[in-house]
């Protein structure tokens, strides 16, 4: 007789988990993209510990609206921008895909430039770095299985841990970060709104929330995975904000200490150096190009996926180019364009990446109240739609949201 094995109830769990693990931790994570980590770097060279209140305030946000995103991919079997045309009419999700393609181009090309700035870091032209990043990305989804892409997703996350160590080697102020972290102060300027405000655009990112409810429902979750979705959920976002966190307190211990200013992550991977030694200028621009590949990866999938949704036509990493001719297209298009934008000699990436901000801000309040409305729909999630306290939280951050891009908007007009 052939001997059993028989799992323990524990490893069995562990099995379960491991098996739905991915939509959360892959989109937490990839918000963290030079984007975010260069808003990050500016929040804590600019106003030290003072605002890191902003960034546990967004990780918490996150932590509700992924969840959100990720249960309506499981129940509807639906993305962001089909259930959109569905819900609210063709013209919505038209505009919502066209929005959600311009913003995702221009953050895509600060994706690229994060890899062209830490190249330059180890001495490698752009000209070289971001051909070899596009075309590494493009290969890795487009000529992989699903469970291939995602095991490669995990590994290149595992490039953010240099952030945590660059932290602990530059002596933070302890008592300092967790004043800031817990005690809301803001200074009523246009620089203190504008960096808060991107912080919660780039925590809260659109294209984020789009990808996902897609991975969801291209990972064939259940009904019944929705209980270890949410741990996965919530372990990306609180892995979004340590990793936000530690970038955060490495800048305000060392550049903010030293009225060092700086423009984006390279700058701060550089002033660095001669403050905190070689090792973690090295370790800040190995963060930033695991976090650069992740988002590069990720951006024009979610892109994809949208598209292929607004169109009627859903498609999956599993499916071949000839099932899926648009979503392959779209993809390659949205790496393509980015890649050659920033190769341009003297591209205005500055005017782009404000453009893009200012898009993704503009774009991210009519998201929230598209997916609000949605959670609300008994039709469409049946026994999982939001519970009275559920719809005074969601109502809570479309408020604040709302409030933040609006003090923006008024001083960038003013």
């Amino acid at each position: 007789m052939a001997n059993r094995t028989t799992l323990s109830p524990k490893k069995i769990r562990i099995a379960a988990f491991v098996a739905v693990m991915g939509p959360g931790l892959i989109a937490g994570l990839a918000d963290n993209d030079p984007a975010g980590i260069t808003t990050y770097s500016v929040l804590g060279a600019d106003y030290g510990y003072q605002l890191l209140w902003v960034l546990v305030a967004s990780m918490l946000a996150l932590i509700v609206l992924h969840d959100l995103a990720a249960r309506i991919g499981v129940v509807t079997r639906q993305g962001m921008i089909g259930l959109i045309r569905q819900k609210y009419g063709a013209r919505a999700g038209t505009l919502s895909a066209g929005a959600l393609i311009l913003a995702n181009v221009g953050t895509m090309t600060a994706e690229f430039a994060g890899i062209a700035a830490a190249g330059q870091l180890f001495g490698f032209s752009k000209y070289v770095t971001v051909p070899v990043a596009a075309i590494a990305v493009s290969f890795l989804v487009l000529r992989n299985s699903f469970a291939t892409v995602e095991k490669v997703f995990f590994i290149i996350s595992a490039g953010f841990i240099a952030y945590i160590i660059a932290g602990f080697m530059s002596g933070p102020d302890w008592g300092a970060a967790a004043r800031g972290a817990l005690v809301p102060t803001i200074p009523f300027t246009e620089e203190a709104i504008f960096i808060a405000t991107a912080t919660i655009g780039t925590t809260l990112a659109p294209w984020g929330l789009a990808f996902i409810q897609s991975y969801a429902v291209d990972k064939r979750l259940t009904k019944d995975d929705l209980k270890l979705l949410r741990v996965d959920v919530w372990t990306g976002s609180l892995l979004t904000g340590v990793i936000g966190f530690f970038v955060v307190v490495t800048c305000a211990a060392t550049l903010h200490k030293q009225g060092i200013q700086i423009n984006d992550a390279a700058d701060a991977a550089i002033a660095l150096e001669p403050l905190a030694g070689a090792l973690a200028k090295e370790l800040f621009a190995i963060g930033l190009i695991g976090a650069a590949l992740l988002a590069a990866s990720i951006l024009p999938l979610s892109t994809a996926y949208s598209i292929s949704d607004l169109t009627g036509r859903p498609a999956a990493l599993d499916d071949s180019p000839r099932e899926a001719p648009l979503f392959y297209l779209t993809f390659g298009l949205i790496t393509g364009v980015s890649a050659f934008l920033i190769l341009i000699p003297g591209a205005p990436l500055i005017k782009i990446l404000i453009i893009t901000q200012v898009i993704n801000a503009v774009l991210l309040l009519p998201l929230l109240i598209y997916m609000f409305g949605i959670s609300k729909d008994k039709q469409l999630m049946g026994e999982f739609v939001a519970t009275r306290t559920m719809k005074t939280i969601y109502s809570i951050i479309i408020t604040v949201v709302g409030f933040a891009i609006g003090c923006m908007l008024w001083f960038m007009i003013n």
